[in-house]
């Protein structure tokens, strides 16, 4: 059996990154959590801790810390059920776009929860849900991790957009695999191949894109705006721009519908359920609904 103030310490330093932060938030000294990690890497037989700038956690330490977490789930399930009050920390891993369209309604009312989202790709964040480092996680993934559970919530709608005076000098002849070619793209990062898809699907040939890499949701509308590039953003937020015409859709009978996914660790599900119950409310506010998606 692990000691939970050894496991709580370690927790605690992955979360406030500092032993001195640590210390603060389990109101301890700093002492005494450098003799937890002491004794929790004695019992292991190994390192928990990289110590550098910043302090990162090694593989046993990960796993320890996403033990920790499954640990103080259950805890709160407990107490729920026990009619007590729990304060939890809960890491949820939540893509960028849905962040910033409809994901954070889904926070409110939670006086007994706190949140530490991590923004990941839609397409990888299941992979944090199946290491145990988040709870939670918004992904494209219809089957379930080991140890999951999965709900569909709909289908986020994108569309390709750009600013007028950018469709006039790099797309005045039209959508062809030679203009996208030649026309610098947004994407969000490496890993964001929603531009290339697009561009498949709307000329039906693979064309090596020249991008420019913008991790900001809101930024990449605001680049489309000020002619930067061309790229694929959330209907949701380009709607108005588009309607002052500061934005076209360069094919208005092609969106792009991502279809997403809300996964959930089934240990400590109990904990998770208000939380499950709010992002299924604000994803039918939202999203589309399966049945009116198109989808590549």
């Amino acid at each position: 059996m692990f000691e939970h103030p050894q496991l709580a310490a370690l927790s605690a330093i992955m979360r406030t990154g500092s032993f001195e932060a640590a210390a603060d938030h389990l109101a301890v000294t700093q002492s005494a959590i450098s003799q937890r990690i002491r004794a929790l890497e004695d019992r292991v037989g190994s390192p928990v801790l990289k110590r550098g700038t910043p302090l990162e956690a090694t593989a046993t330490g990960a796993r320890l810390v996403a033990h920790a977490d499954a640990l103080a789930r259950l805890d709160a399930e407990l107490d729920t059920d026990l009619g007590r009050d729990h304060m939890l920390t809960l890491c949820l891993a939540v893509n960028a776009d849905s962040l910033d369209t409809w994901f954070l309604p889904a926070l409110r009312g939670h006086s007994d929860r706190r949140f530490q989202i991590r923004a990941e790709d839609q397409d990888h964040s299941a992979d944090l849900l199946r290491s145990g480092e988040v709870a939670a996680a918004v992904t494209t993934r219809a089957e379930p991790v080991q140890g999951a559970d999965v709900m569909p919530l709909g289908a986020l709608r994108y569309l390709a957009t750009a600013s007028p005076e950018f469709v006039a000098t790099h797309l005045k002849d039209g959508i062809t695999p030679k203009s996208l070619a030649k026309a610098p793209a947004l994407a969000f990062n490496e890993k964001d191949r929603l531009q290339k898809t697009w561009a498949r699907r709307a000329t039906g040939k693979d064309i090596t894109l020249t991008a420019h890499y913008l991790p900001s949701t809101r930024g990449f509308v605001e680049a489309a705006i000020l002619g930067i590039g061309w790229g694929l953003n959330p209907e949701l937020l380009v709607r108005d721009a588009i309607q002052r015409g500061d934005l076209v859709t360069l094919h208005p009978d092609l969106p792009h519908d991502t279809a997403l996914y809300w996964q959930t660790s089934r240990i400590g599900k109990g904990a998770l359920a208000p939380l499950t119950e709010n992002v299924k409310k604000a994803a039918r506010r939202h999203l589309i609904a399966a049945s009116k998606a198109s989808s590549f």
